[in-house]
């Protein structure tokens, strides 16, 4: 028997909140292994039943009784899955039946309607032309950025805007911070009229240079004391200049996200100008 439990995260949409919701979850037994699977669009009968036997085939070769986490809709194919031998996490039953008593009101039971093309949907791809746009110093529209994160190069900049972006709309821009803005821990010229904007990222030199080895294995650029004479640097910027900032050494892309949002405030950008 294995010891990696199948989990499945169903859906008659993308996914995304089945997984967002079963991970979340799942990361409270941090101690157990798992073998994670998202099984999107299952929106009619046969693709239940290709679902169904992908589920039951992961329960045959690990010998453990699958876990699924469901974002379905359609009570027939909720009933599919909810008589087979699994161990099932219905999340718009947990939550949708409670509401409706509290509410004294029937739900839409709308399939995808959480996903519906919208104003949201459109002002998150805007934000992301632009994250996209405005990398690692790029783009001459500063000006229009929500945040602008700085940091030296490896410390999570990219991701964290283009994070910032899709899930909040945010117009997230990104500068590095390189040897030659090091002399006078002045902020280079181009950041100086959005100051501020800004918000600082750091690491531990220890994980950058794991992080640079990656990408440049044995190199100067790669080496701890590189690393940490360019942190030191950087961090002399953040402090002489005010900026607030962060430690991602132990953080994930989500982590951060969120606790740049809790220390500036920012939500959900309700446009996008």
């Amino acid at each position: 028997m294995s010891e990696t439990r199948p989990v499945f995260f169903l859906s008659d949409r993308t996914g995304i909140t089945a997984e967002a919701l079963g991970k979340s979850l799942l990361t409270q037994f941090d101690h157990m292994q798992f073998a994670q699977h998202t099984l999107a669009f299952v929106d009619n009968p046969q693709r239940a039943a290709e679902a169904l036997q992908q589920i039951a085939h992961s329960a045959q070769v690990s010998g453990q009784r699958p876990i699924v986490f469901s974002t379905l809709m359609q009570p027939a194919l909720r009933a599919i899955f909810a008589a087979a031998d699994v161990f099932w996490i219905d999340f718009f039953d947990t939550f949708i039946t409670p509401l409706e008593l509290e509410l004294n009101a029937k739900s839409s039971g709308a399939v995808g309607k959480s996903h519906a093309i919208s104003d949201t949907y459109h002002q998150r791809m805007e934000a992301v032309n632009f994250t996209l746009g405005h990398d690692d110093g790029l783009g001459q529209h500063l000006d229009q950025a929500d945040i602008i994160l700085l940091g030296v190069s490896r410390c999570g900049k990219t991701p964290t805007c283009l994070y910032l972006a899709l899930q909040n709309g945010l117009r997230a821009a990104n500068y590095p911070l390189t040897p030659e803005d090091f002399s006078d821990a002045r902020l280079p010229a181009p950041l100086r009229p959005y100051q501020a904007k800004l918000f600082g990222l750091t690491i531990s030199p220890e994980r950058l240079t794991q992080i640079r080895q990656e990408r440049q294995p044995d190199s100067t650029y790669a080496a701890l004391n590189t690393c940490r004479g360019e942190l030191r640097q950087a961090d002399a910027i953040f402090k002489k200049n005010s900026i607030p900032t962060l430690d991602t050494s132990s953080m994930s892309i989500e982590e951060i996200a969120a606790s740049i949002l809790h220390q500036t405030g920012l939500r959900f950008a309700g446009k996008c100008s």
